[in-house]
């Protein structure tokens, strides 16, 4: 018996709710925008600069009491993980300790040094003093690096764009980018809102995003695609409605699927990666959203034509007079 999240056979109509689906993510959107440049987002160390400790012990880790020790001294923001090395002996216990850059300063000075020094012995009595390592990372390299950041999402949607483009026309084109700005614009603005820690780590879970939603929305193109020649009289808006139906079952139960193991993880997974799992999650659910309510509108929108080799133009409602 075949699990079924949706029926074989259904009739929704995506464009129903237009002003309350599409009209709502243009506000949200806008609103994200607007946040992001008057409240800001809240850069982690790898934006702020700071500095990274490397501590050795030859008892087991406690990250935990770790952070419950460093907490008092008011560091601001604190990331510890635990290092694993197969080269390392059965009590070479490691951890990687990153302070954000203080204020005025590019580093922890030494004052800070010797209280993190005995604020982590207290915690952990066989801890090495002096640390094996001290790193520190000044706002020249995090300003390099939130550039180099942009420059990836922005690779990524450009390559994403030509990649639709040549595989579809530019109307799909267009309409998964701006799918795409959604989705992204949405998870920063989230981000902003409750001042999650915004690192490399977020980055890196944008791009997974951006990936996830540029294939959900390929799989709904792919079937408008073939319905455009299959309906050759049919209304632009009953063929993306029929593509989104048809298509439903399986976004569903890829999204369904990938859910389960992301909330798993979430609960499960600790401290280092929750960021991380949590900003994937929301971007599923947002790029979900955004392939069957918002690229198919701006389809619709901007119109396809059918037959390319009439220079007619384009209409987004009309297709009952384009010859076949």
């Amino acid at each position: 018996m075949r699990l079924r999240l949706v029926p074989d056979q259904t009739n929704y109509n995506f464009f129903g709710y237009a002003r309350l689906t599409f009209g709502g993510s243009v506000v949200l959107l806008a609103a994200s925008i607007l946040l992001f440049f008057t409240v800001g987002l809240n850069f982690g160390i790898d934006f702020r600069g700071g500095t990274t400790i490397r501590t050795e012990s030859s008892t087991p880790l406690d990250v935990a009491a770790y952070r419950a020790a460093l907490a008092p001294l008011n560091l601001g923001d604190v990331a510890i993980t635990e290092v694993f090395d197969p080269s390392f002996r059965a009590d070479q216990n490691v951890a990687q300790v990153r302070i954000q850059a203080q204020d005025g300063q590019e580093a922890v000075t030494p004052d800070t040094l010797r209280l993190i020094e005995a604020a982590l012995v207290s915690a952990d009595p066989a801890m090495m003093i002096p640390f094996p390592s001290v790193e520190s990372v000044g706002p020249k390299v995090s300003g390099e690096l939130v550039w180099s950041a942009v420059l990836a999402l922005l690779g990524a949607m450009t390559a994403i764009v030509i990649y639709i483009w040549l595989r579809f026309e530019w109307q799909f084109a267009v309409g998964a980018v701006v799918a795409l700005i959604h989705d992204v614009g949405l998870t920063i603005g989230l981000w902003v809102v409750f001042q999650f820690k915004f690192d490399l780590t977020t980055v890196a879970a944008l791009l997974t995003i951006v990936g996830y939603s540029i294939n959900d929305t390929v799989v709904v193109f792919d079937r408008a695609r073939e319905n455009l020649i299959k309906y050759k009289q049919m209304p632009l808006i009953d063929v993306l409605n029929l593509s989104a139906n048809e298509t439903l079952s399986r976004t569903l139960m890829t999204s369904g699927t990938t859910l389960i193991a992301l909330i798993a993880l979430l609960i499960l997974g600790g401290d280092v990666i929750r960021g991380f799992v949590f900003a994937i999650t929301w971007g599923i659910i947002v790029g979900t959203y955004s392939s069957v309510y918002i690229a198919k509108n701006i389809v619709l929108m901007l119109g396809v034509k059918r037959d390319w080799s009439k220079d007619k133009k384009p209409t987004g409602n009309q297709f009952m007079d384009i010859d076949a």
